[in-house]
């Protein structure tokens, strides 16, 4: 069994659905589960329309959205199907109106409100898709992941419950799939124990499919994206990036954590816990054998895999002569931003000072202020951070002087080196980053192993 996941970018157009149909036929002799985001930008609409509804008549926003689901629809399901289709499709608007009714009325758009109609564009994709397929004539049938992934109750980034979701997708998906059916979910919904709708977070339709491959023991998750498969870079930053053949699970985490847009950082856990390979590919180009991500790699003299990073960052300087010598003042340094849900990324510390940086800022006036109590309090912003990635960081010696090397004459504001010691990660200014993004490149992957990289 493979489970397939095909992600906005992939579903686009009319076009793209049908080329996403060809793939999975192709794949047809195999069983198979196939995980959906929301078609194209649905996800991003919804999101402003949400918003918008607060205080303003959106009728237009989903007029809009409306006629362009319709017209994919349209074309790409055949038969009596199409039918069935508008039908569908007509219930999850006027489901999506109310909504909106609701929020207005409310004055405020609350997190359970935001999935609620998040969740809509899962649901009309996986419908879709499913009708696609049966088109080109597969056994497909759409299964809403409500029903089987289950959650905890923080809603728009909700936690999956393991045990429970495990036993459902084994009692309601795993038949359909003995039976030689196609189901088709809506990745990044779910829905709580209680059954209120939840969603696992932006970009977790990729965790959805992990979290089915662990549950049905698939021999492969298959994430079908826009680009080859994971680079060395951002082919945006770096013309030459080349594609990476094979990584490390815990190559991939670190690069998702530290920004790289092709995984979803949770995505890994649940393949790593029951080895099942991840294979990154592109649907606009399937002939390309991707990147393979598995816990067991080839033996290479690369030092680096892969450079990611961050944008938004901001730096948060904390100076106090109380830290000197003091018992738990770090301890009450976190607890702040704790208390704040906001998570701190590198952690740089002296004897009486701390700087940390995060990437989510609607809570650091807050924290600062709190902070500024007991401590003297500076903030950074328009940083970025730069992460450099690889199983051969370990054994390297003098990176880290290499590193600055490269970057002569670019001010790096912090630097780390992970735990793991697969990374190396450092903080530059924003309007600095393309250009030591470029450098570092070139200084890494002057030569390259044509085992490892493309």
């Amino acid at each position: 069994m493979i489970i397939l996941k095909f992600g906005g970018s992939s579903l686009a157009d009319p076009e793209c659905v049908k080329r996403v149909a060809s793939i999975v036929k192709r794949a047809a002799n195999r069983k198979l589960v196939v995980v959906v985001s929301a078609l194209g930008k649905t996800t991003d609409r919804l999101v402003a329309v949400a918003q918008a509804a607060v205080e303003s008549d959106v009728e237009a926003q989903i007029e809009a959205l409306r006629a362009d689901h319709l017209e994919i629809s349209a074309r790409v399901v055949a038969g009596p199907d199409l039918s069935q289709s508008t039908a569908f499709l007509g219930d999850c608007f006027e489901e999506l109106q109310q909504h909106c009714k609701d929020i207005s009325a409310c004055g405020t758009l609350t997190p359970t409100m935001s999935d609620a109609v998040l969740s809509l564009g899962e649901r009309m994709s996986s419908y879709i898709v499913a009708l696609a397929l049966r088109s080109h004539g597969l056994d497909a049938v759409s299964f809403d992941s409500r029903e089987v992934i289950v959650t905890d109750d923080r809603h728009s980034e909700a936690c999956p419950l393991f045990d429970p979701t495990n036993q459902r997708l084994q009692s309601y998906v795993r038949p359909l799939v003995e039976q030689e059916k196609v189901p088709v979910l809506g990745g990044f919904i779910a829905s709580t124990e209680g059954g209120v709708t939840s969603t696992l977070g932006r970009g977790g339709s990729d965790y959805t499919a992990s979290i089915v491959g662990a549950a049905l023991n698939a021999q492969e998750v298959q994430i079908w994206t826009d680009v080859d498969g994971v680079m060395t870079a951002d082919p945006s930053l770096v013309e030459e990036a080349h594609r990476i053949r094979r990584m490390s699970f815990a190559e991939a985490s670190e690069l998702a954590y530290f920004g790289a847009r092709v995984l979803h950082p949770s995505t890994m856990a649940p393949a790593l816990e029951n080895e099942i390979p991840i294979r990154v590919l592109n649907s606009r180009r399937p002939e390309i054998e991707g990147t393979v991500i598995t816990r067991e790699l080839p033996k290479t003299d690369a030092v680096a895999k892969s450079i990611a990073y961050k944008e938004g960052i901001t730096i948060v300087d904390i100076r106090s002569m109380r830290m000197l010598m003091a018992h738990g003042f770090l301890a009450r340094i976190f607890n702040v931003f704790e208390e704040h849900g906001t998570a701190v990324d590198m952690v740089t510390t002296s004897e009486v000072s701390v700087s940390l940086t995060v990437d989510r800022t609607d809570q650091l006036d807050a924290i600062a202020g709190k902070l500024s109590e007991v401590a003297q309090v500076e903030l950074r912003r328009n940083q970025a951070i730069v992460c450099i990635v690889g199983e051969g960081i370990r054994h390297a010696h003098g990176i880290s002087a290499k590193i600055f090397s490269a970057l002569e004459g670019i001010h790096i504001a912090m630097i780390s080196v992970g735990a793991s010691r697969l990374n190396v990660s450092f903080v530059v200014d924003e309007a600095d980053l393309s250009e030591a993004v470029s450098r570092l490149h070139r200084m890494l992957f002057a030569e390259i192993d044509p085992e490892v990289f493309a």
